[in-house]
């Protein structure tokens, strides 16, 4: 039997009792999901509007003297998306009483279900009370209770439990839960978003480990609350056993703020802050800590003497963006620290630079434009602050056209920088350039790039004595400076079937011709670093930055091979350049670009499904084939069981007084094994290899670890309970070398 009626005769609890937490005395067996399921929605026609309730019965009837409709048999009702079942519903109109009761299922337009013995309602449809209750959030989480009642839209729950862990086992037997809050008085109020608890219980595996006479959190439907967030526990050799203990505060709906006390059992405490806010168009943060303390001085040892200077410690770290319409956009950082050490010592941050930056920049589809400042903070132990560069302003402005008259694209580009130092060279620099590039496709198939580049540049620079690699400074005063080149590239694509996939082979030849440019007079701030690989091989400039450009004429081939299988994919590039004249190059030995006949560069990625990604690159010594630089790394296994391996090696025979070219050779490890269903152990390892043979001016003793990471942790879904060590052996001031233990517990569907 099917029929609706206007007047609401039915309050669905899903809504009544819509709460997210609770705890209580009941025994696990209380917070199993019964066997009857909760009503399907299409059992009863969906209703015309949200007044109308309809219903599906087996039978229906009408006592017209004592004006009670009593509906029996699979009832289902509905109203505003949420759907009732049980075995018989009774309507008193005479009392305002509406009664359910047998099997009762209510499920909510949150899709949390809620069961009952028997539920009971007044006239206004508003309050009500239900005996031996159980509601099964949609989250997972059950709250059960032996009554609950509603009054002026607060609920209160008596003797009620609530857990998000799973109350069977694999074979459907009760099973005490991992974790589960109790108590004797659970009180729900909407309008404040809270759920406040009386005589709260925290037990843990089945044993109580926190009694709290009183325990208030969000309810999860108003965007957070204010409260206790879950601490932070850990032992670190320098600072002893920490605990921090984070408390939350909800400003706003777009503003919060976190404020965590950490106490150390060997030295004194500090106090951290976090605030963030969300405007009308972007978001922005701003967190920071700060204790009291003796600094130590930046040398790298492993007794660290204090300076004697007690004083205030701390950082800052702040960021934003903001879209202001549909091009503009506006972001920005601040980050900053008292002194060198403050960072490690305190586990907060591994970084040796903190930048400084904002910028301003507008994207339209056919240009660029960027207005940006930044500066720097040094960490490292023997770098001088005042060497560190600030530039403002840093502008760059990009067009892109269509050439009208032979076709192809042009790129118009204008940029400019001013670099200070406060004891060091200062440097400004601006050009105007223009790039055209025209691809076209020959009837063989072949892909033939057509370039032309040109740029005018002016630099001013002094106090070019406080640069110490020569090769870097540059002519004091005014400089000028103009480049030139053209270039041609062309490659050939050969595809064709391989084993039951497809393969292709790509030759590839290009050209360049660019005139002696003036390279020496001017100041190299931006392309310290070069090295011959396999991403700048077939680059118009292969120098880093716009501060030296490679001239001469070269010639550059190289092939491409790829292989594409079901679940496998393999692809390796190699190549080598020679220059066509004689004359001494710009590029330092051992980058391999120095003689005519450069090194022999390329990479190869092999894949096989998702469970193994392996690249490898590599520069062979056009002499010897000896190898110059080697790098691997390589991924394999699952998203729960996995191994990371990283290797590099730069063997390039680099010349001690260029600075920013040093040899290195180091390995990186990481994994995770899942040893059960919930249980996994990971690690992590960082060791330098450079030895003497590397770089003559290193330290390191051929074979020196920079970090250790072990840890253990099961993780379900309600709880995550983890173990880490961790062990440090670089030795900076006070940020002493030595272990760290660290200890996560986290219980989910708990908190804001």
């Amino acid at each position: 039997m099917w029929g609706s009626v206007k007047k609401p005769i039915l309050f669905l609890l899903a809504t009544t009792l819509p709460l997210p937490f609770a705890g209580s005395l009941l025994s696990a067996q209380n917070l199993a999901t019964p066997q009857a399921g909760p009503p399907l929605q299409g059992d009863a026609p969906t209703p015309a509007n949200e007044d109308e309730v309809t219903f599906a019965t087996d039978a229906l009837s009408y006592d017209d003297t004592a004006e009670v409709v009593t509906a029996t048999g699979n009832v289902r009702m509905m109203r505003r998306g949420d759907r009732l079942r049980a075995d018989k519903v009774v309507w008193n109109q005479q009392t305002g009483t509406v009664h359910a009761e047998g099997n009762v299922a209510v499920v909510n337009s949150a899709n949390d279900t809620l069961y009952g013995d028997s539920v009971e309602l007044t006239d206004s449809l508003r309050d009500g009370m239900i005996e031996n209750l159980l509601l099964v959030l949609n989250d997972g989480g059950r709250l059960a209770a032996m009554r609950g009642v509603r009054r002026n839209e607060v609920s209160t729950l008596d003797k009620a439990v609530y857990t998000p862990c799973a109350v069977v086992d694999s074979k459907g037997c009760p099973k005490e839960p991992i974790w589960k809050i109790s108590a004797v008085r659970v009180v729900h109020d909407p309008g404040k978003h809270r759920i406040t608890y009386d005589g709260a219980r925290i037990s843990f595996l089945g044993a109580p480990i926190l009694w709290l006479p009183g325990l208030s959190h969000p309810d999860g439907s108003g965007g957070g609350g204010s409260g206790l967030l879950l601490p932070d526990i850990k032992y670190s050799r320098v600072n002893g056993a920490e605990l921090g203990l984070p408390y939350y505060f909800q400003l706003a709906p777009n503003r919060d703020l976190t404020i965590t006390p950490h106490v150390y059992s060997k030295v004194l405490p500090a106090i951290e802050a976090q605030y963030r806010a969300l405007t009308s168009n972007g978001a922005w943060q701003a967190a920071g800590m700060v204790t009291y303390s003796s600094r130590f001085s930046a040398t790298t040892g492993t007794t660290p003497v204090p300076n004697g200077n007690k004083d205030i410690r701390g950082y800052i770290d702040a960021n934003g963006r903001f879209q202001f319409g549909p091009d503009w956009t506006l972001s920005g950082s601040i980050r900053g620290t008292s002194d060198r050490t403050f960072l490690r010592r305190y586990d907060l941050s591994r970084d040796d630079r903190l930048r400084n930056q904002i910028n301003a920049e507008r994207i339209t589809d056919n240009s660029y434009l960027s207005i940006k400042g930044w500066a720097v903070q040094t960490l490292r132990t023997n770098d001088k602050q005042g060497q560190q560069p600030i530039a403002l302003p840093a502008i760059d402005y990009r067009l892109r056209l269509t050439d009208p008259v032979v076709g192809g694209n042009v790129q118009i580009q204008a940029n400019s920088l001013a670099l200070l130092r406060t004891n060091g060279q200062d440097t400004q620099r601006a050009f105007v350039g223009a790039q055209w590039d025209m691809r076209r496709y020959t009837p063989l198939g072949q892909e033939l790039t057509l370039t032309a580049y040109g740029r005018g540049d002016l630099y001013h620079t002094d106090q070019v004595g406080r640069t110490n690699t020569i090769i870097y400074r540059g002519d004091p005063g005014w400089t000028t400076r103009g480049i030139a080149a053209l270039a041609a590239d062309i490659r050939w694509p050969f595809i064709g079937t391989f084993m039951g996939g497809t393969q292709r082979i790509t030759p590839r030849v290009q050209i360049v011709a660019s005139p002696k440019t003036r390279n020496l007079s001017i100041p190299n701030e931006d392309a310290r670093s070069i090295d011959l690989e396999d991403s700048n091989l077939f680059a118009l400039n292969r120098f880093s930055g716009y501060d030296r450009w490679e001239d001469g004429s070269r010639i550059t081939y190289g092939a491409e091979w790829a292989v594409y299988l079901p679940g496998i994919s393999f692809n390796t590039v190699i190549g080598q350049s020679y220059r066509l004249n004689n004359k001494p190059s710009l590029l330092p030995v051992g980058t391999g670009l120095s003689d005519r006949m450069s090194d022999v560069v390329g990479r190869t990625t092999f894949k096989y499904g998702r469970f193994l990604e392996l690249t490898h690159r590599f520069r062979l010594d056009k002499d010897n084939f000896a190898i110059r630089r080697n790098e691997i790394d390589a991924t394999i296994g699952t998203r729960k069981t996995y191994a990371t391996i990283g290797y590099l090696k730069l063997n390039r025979d680099i010349v001690a007084t260029i600075e920013d070219l040093r040899d290195r050779e180091e390995v990186r490890m990481g994994g995770r094994i899942q040893i059960a269903r919930y249980w996994s152990v990971f690690g992590s390892t960082v060791i330098d290899l450079t030895g003497r043979k590397e770089d003559p001016l290193t330290l390191s003793d051929g074979y020196q670890p920079i970090r250790h990471r072990l840890g253990i942790v099961y993780d379900d879904d309600c709880i995550e309970l983890g173990v880490t060590w961790r062990r440090e052996y670089d030795a900076i001031g006070d940020a002493r070398r030595g272990n760290t233990f660290l200890l996560r517990l986290a219980l989910k569907n708990l908190g804001r």
